[in-house]
């Protein structure tokens, strides 16, 4: 069977403007890639196909594309804080409106090229704008995808008890049925345990990742934490939070990168972000 090709970016461009507007004219990175993906029905199979060698997914990778040219043309803007919102312009645009401004656009740079040469990258029309300056946040996920499993065990819980836990215990061992740990979360007077499990994945995390954990919890506890350097495919953000079930928060590789950016756990949070990759070789 042919899989099911992900679209170009050049075909996301008015779905994610669509998605944009849908949520409320404004949203973070991780709503609009969700709702692009529930507005277009995009599957599993499509999901999880990465981006080249990369941790992410080469439809979050284009869809990321796919904001950064609107951007260009005048119909969204994105705050510091990562939240991309529609502007005047872009909540009027008509599909038709985008296509033409997008081309518009691409015919002012090629002639800006004729008249002077670029002088530092090569790549065609891709090497105008850049999507969402996700450089530093790859190179992040690239090394956590590098450490030693024990490195990566001691990074979870350092940034556990970073983010409150007064005490995280790796438990992954054979017979754990998946868990790899459990931290006890404080918050104010009261704390209570949660279980957690990492996936280092370049990929897509799928829900039946989210039903196994959820299984292995089962009669331990009714806290979980599923933590990835991938994302999670749409039904799988579903699952975590079905009715009648143990709810389950997910943390997809753009959310970690942010942590690990607040708590400046190996990132220097200057301007944007700056890797310190003498952090992690120390782990």
């Amino acid at each position: 069977m042919t899989p099911t090709p992900v679209p170009s970016y050049k075909d996301l461009l008015w779905p994610t403007l669509r998605a944009v507007r849908d949520i409320g004219d404004s949203g973070t990175i991780e709503e609009i890639v969700e709702r692009t993906i529930v507005l277009e029905g995009f599957n599993d199979e499509q999901q999880a196909v990465p981006h080249g060698e990369g941790p992410g997914s080469e439809l979050a990778y284009r869809i990321a594309w796919a904001r950064s040219y609107p951007k260009a043309i005048g119909a969204l803007e994105n705050s510091k804080r990562g939240v991309w919102s529609t502007t005047e312009l872009g909540r009027s645009m008509t599909e038709q409106d985008v296509e033409r401004r997008h081309t518009e656009y691409l015919r002012r740079l090629r002639e800006a090229r004729k008249a002077k040469p670029p002088t530092s990258q090569e790549g065609g029309d891709e090497s105008a704008v850049e999507p969402d300056s996700r450089s530093w946040k790859e190179g992040l996920l690239d090394t956590l995808l590098s450490l030693a499993p024990d490195q990566f065990e001691r990074l979870a819980r350092r940034l556990l008890r970073e983010a409150g836990f007064v005490s995280a215990t790796v438990t992954g061992r054979s017979g754990d049925g998946g868990i790899d740990g459990v931290g006890v979360y404080r918050l104010s007077l009261v704390s209570f345990p949660v279980f957690f499990q990492c996936k280092r994945y370049k990929g897509s995390v799928a829900a039946g990742a989210v039903r196994d954990f959820r299984g292995a919890m089962s009669g331990r506890g009714d806290k979980g934490l599923l933590i990835t350097t991938g994302n999670f495919t749409a039904e799988a953000k579903r699952e975590a939070t079905r009715d009648g079930a143990i709810p389950i928060d997910l943390i997809d590789g753009e959310g970690l990168c942010e942590l690990l950016r607040e708590y400046e756990l190996g990132v220097r949070p200057i301007e944007s972000a700056e890797l310190i990759p003498e952090f992690f070789a120390d782990l």
